[in-house]
């Protein structure tokens, strides 16, 4: 059982959702990543996506492009940000974490150098935005074989034979995306994603995480409602940008915004 099986599992148990909170690595400031990411656990965070900054994010709105763009301008790398993971595992074993981001990058890396260093860090699942699970033929045996978990989107618009196809080829959790359009929108129709969710667990024995649109307490609790966790990104990536001058003003912004959502998360359960 991997390391998001097995926290996933713990929680459905309790009757709790999970907080899946996501940053860009090396924003504001590489050094400050690893800090960052602990100040998330603290704050209530049951798993955590970690970046990968690339310089034609395709899937995300001006929020996390100026994020790519911070981090890469002190040169934050594929192989810096794998570093990072390693250096948390120092202090947090518990914790899964998904890398997502772009092919390119692993691409250059070379995808077996890439999984090797990506389990030997402790990553435990891999999100590539750009890459559907059919042409994943040369990426997916190489996961699988270092147990990380290949975690893929669902969109609006995604058919019920590509949720089956893209469930049996997934592990972990998939990631439905709430609206059609690019990352930090602030729009977000709650009945909409409660009946797709619905339906997606009809055709998926995975867990469902929701993304796209979750900016406080109050959506986190209404898509936590109809989902297994609740995936909260831009929001959380423009307190960094808010905060980058100050690192303590920094962590004590994004416990501010996170803790509300783990309570109002948690408050479902009861």
């Amino acid at each position: 059982m991997s390391r998001i099986e097995g926290v996933l599992k713990t929680l459905k148990g309790q009757g709790r959702k999970a907080l899946i909170p996501y940053i860009t690595a090396g924003d504001p400031h590489p050094d400050q990543t690893v800090e960052l990411m602990h100040t998330l656990v603290a704050a209530g965070a049951d798993i955590i996506e970690l970046g990968v900054p690339f310089s034609d994010p395709m899937a995300d709105g001006p929020v996390i492009q100026l994020a790519c763009e911070r981090a890469l301008v002190h040169g934050t790398s594929l192989r810096q940000v794998i570093a990072m993971i390693k250096q948390f595992r120092e202090r947090d074993d518990a914790t899964p974490v998904v890398l997502m981001g772009y092919l390119n990058p692993m691409e250059a890396m070379g995808y077996e150098a890439f999984a090797d260093a990506a389990a030997d860090a402790g990553v435990d699942g891999i999100l590539t935005v750009d890459l559907p699970p059919e042409e994943a033929d040369d990426v997916a045996p190489l996961f699988a074989a270092r147990q990380l978990d290949p975690i893929f989107l669902l969109a609006p618009t995604t058919t019920d034979d590509r949720i089956r196809a893209i469930s049996e080829h997934s592990s972990g959790y998939v990631y439905y995306v709430s609206f059609k359009g690019v990352t930090g929108a602030a729009r977000i129709n709650v009945d909409e994603v409660a009946e797709k969710v619905q339906h997606i667990h009809q055709l998926t024995a995975l867990p469902v995480g929701v993304g796209f649109g979750i900016r406080d307490a109050e959506t986190a609790a209404a898509v936590g409602q109809v989902s297994d966790g609740v995936i909260v990104g831009s929001v959380l990536v423009d307190t960094i940008a808010r905060n980058q001058e100050d690192p303590e003003q920094l962590k004590r912004a994004l416990e501010d915004l996170l803790k509300p959502m783990r309570s109002a998360l948690d408050d479902l359960a009861s």
